[in-house]
């Protein structure tokens, strides 16, 4: 007797036969447990977590290659199937950071990771200069609350505390923190006041708490900040207070009892000499790319990312474990063995299909979509060929027989192909129109590729270690895979490919300077890095496109704000009002131009 699942499957297989009757070309089903143990080899302690950089990605990568040269796909890559691409890992402290403290006659020489840590996006350089105490560094007009004010830091180095006032919350009218206590919020108000140096300093504590200094690399920022930003631990600072006669909790309480700046000036007799010396980190990588070749040179891509967190990162969701493994079982083993078992079926079509198929796996994904920026901005086949590109990251966890796909409303034959396939499945499907989120496929929206995203959903695993391949649903994501196979065979057999559509979202997403602040409406290229923000698509009818910004714009100037980086860009934005009307200045081809952007509300 046939189970409800068994039930299920064969009316896929019914369905997905009428689908595709007019090319012969019959379903072939996805293997469960070959599935599952793809997923166990690529969450493999081996692997460790395929971190960018790491020799477990090189394994992975050597595994995907080695699986398609036994199905004979043809070279898709630069050298062979592989793609190189360049990626910031990381930084490391050198041994030559030093932190002296000049006391009148006196002269004290912290000790790095002891006494004070650099921070990781600090910039590398050599200060000498007086200290100045601004608060908590916070410039915060909506609560009517500035630091900064009647405080002459410039070429001097500020001392602020950590996190942010009490009152901000009651301000604010809930109880967590804002923008203002981010530690990037802190520096980029620091730089952009004219300080030459930041200090931080935890000042007051819960009970049983340390004062611990950051773990170095810890903390997520841009390469460089543009500013020396360092801890130090209280003791150093209490030293500091005394020569003010003061006391760092007695003017702490001060400012938390009164939401008021206390900032002022220490002694001239009080300075710091910082010598900070950071080696940015960096890793070749490869995207692996195969072909299937077709009767054309039209193409179907289907991709995954198969990199993770290593032993996890700024980006780990379990800080307390940073130093083991996050094996990423389904983000996204789940969904680079998917596209390898999809690679297995396939195959056997070489040379029959209308259009070949182009499966790729990308690397640098959770660094940024750098992957998937690399290829687009360097396609190893034409892009103007490309007729639809399907993305799965984190398909292994499907539960209640929920699927979400996104990007339906990128390709104009989408929505009929997806309802027809869906009237005698399974599953319960939530779409969506935007073809912008956080995978590799948003690299392709902005070379105006169709696309579609599946995914089955967050889960309490995402980016921890517990996110382990025995919670795989093996049976679930191989059914999955019948449907994706039967889209895919429908868009490389299809006597019309999809046409782009431009989908204009009613409810502004992140994306547009990061999702804080007011809306603006740009995508920015991640590969970018430095420089200003290179934007590598504007969303129609966003205040970006009325303003006539376009894809290739690079902005480097927000009001009197200059953006050095996407954090530039995401704090001039969350320091902006709705209905603000803000002078930009971009480079396009190279040339400035300056535009009025009226910014609108996130909805």
């Amino acid at each position: 007797m046939l189970n409800s699942f068994q039930l299920r499957r064969a009316a896929l297989i019914t369905i997905a036969g009428a689908l595709i009757a007019a090319s012969s070309f019959p379903i072939h089903h996805a293997d469960p447990t070959r599935y599952l143990n793809d997923v166990k080899t690529l969450a493999a302690p081996d692997m460790e977590g395929r971190g960018d950089g790491s020799k477990g990605l090189t394994r992975a990568e050597h595994l995907i290659e080695k699986r398609y040269k036994e199905l004979h796909l043809d070279f898709a890559g630069v050298n062979g199937y592989a793609q190189p691409f360049s990626v910031i890992t990381g930084a490391h402290l050198k041994s030559d950071n030093r932190c002296v403290v000049h006391n009148g006659d006196s002269k004290t020489d912290l000790k790095t990771s002891q006494d004070f840590v650099p921070f990781s996006f600090s910039s590398s350089a050599h200060v000498e200069a007086p200290l100045v105490f601004a608060g908590y560094g916070a410039t915060a007009d909506e609560f009517h609350y500035d630091d900064y004010a009647n405080l002459d830091v410039n070429d001097k180095i500020v001392v602020v505390l950590r996190y942010e006032p009490t009152g901000f919350a009651q301000k604010s009218g809930n109880h967590g923190l804002t923008q203002h206590s981010q530690l990037i919020s802190k520096a980029i108000n620091a730089r952009n006041h004219g300080a030459k140096a930041i200090v931080l300093v935890n000042g007051k504590l819960g009970d049983g708490e340390e004062d611990l200094l950051t773990r170095f690399g810890s903390v997520s920022g841009p390469e460089n900040v543009g500013i020396v930003m360092l801890q130090v631990k209280n003791a150093v600072a209490d030293g500091w207070f005394k020569s003010a006669g003061k006391s760092l909790k007695e003017v702490q309480d001060q400012l938390n009892s009164s939401t008021r700046p206390n900032s002022f000036v220490f002694p001239d007799s009080l300075h710091l000499s910082l010598d900070i010396d950071i080696e940015t980190t960096r890793a070749t990588v490869n995207n692996v790319l195969a072909w299937l070749p077709g009767q054309s040179d039209e193409y179907v891509i289907i991709g995954a990312h198969y990199d993770h967190l290593g032993r996890g990162n700024f980006d780990s969701l379990a800080p307390a474990q940073i130093g083991q493994i996050h094996p990423g079982a389904d983000d996204n083993a789940s969904g680079t063995a998917g596209v390898l078992e999809l690679a297995r079926i396939l195959a056997t079509q070489r040379g029959q299909l209308m259009r070949s198929i182009l499966f790729m796996n990308f690397a640098g994904e959770e660094l940024g979509l750098l992957g998937s920026a690399a290829w687009v901005k360097e396609p190893t086949r034409p892009l103007a060929k490309a007729v639809a590109m399907i993305n799965m990251d984190m398909i292994g966890r499907i539960k209640d027989e929920k699927v979400y796909i996104g990007g339906v409303g990128t390709g104009s034959t989408f929505k009929p192909l997806l309802e027809e396939a869906q009237k005698e499945e399974p599953f319960k499907i939530e779409y969506s129109a935007g073809g912008y989120a956080s995978s590799d496929h948003t690299s392709f929206v902005a070379k105006k590729i169709p696309v579609l995203f599946f995914f089955s959903g967050l889960h309490s695993d995402y980016h921890k270690p517990s996110d382990t391949w025995e919670k795989i649903n093996a049976p679930s994501a191989a059914h999955l895979l019948d449907l994706v196979e039967n889209v895919a065979l429908q868009l490389a057999t299809a006597e019309q490919p999809p046409s782009f559509q431009v989908v204009a979202e009613e409810k502004p997403a992140a994306g547009g300077g990061a999702g804080y602040g007011p809306y603006f409406g740009s995508i920015p290229d991640f590969g970018q890095t430095e420089n200003g923000v290179k934007f590598s698509d504007v969303k129609p009818n966003s205040p970006a496109a009325k303003a006539g910004l376009k894809a290739g714009d690079v902005l480097v100037q927000f009001g009197d704000k200059l953006i050095m980086n996407l954090y530039d860009f995401t704090d001039a934005l969350r320091r902006s009002k709705v209905g603000d009307v803000v002078e930009v200045k971009v480079l396009r081809d190279g040339q400035p131009m300056t535009m009025s952007v009226k910014l609108e509300q996130r909805k």
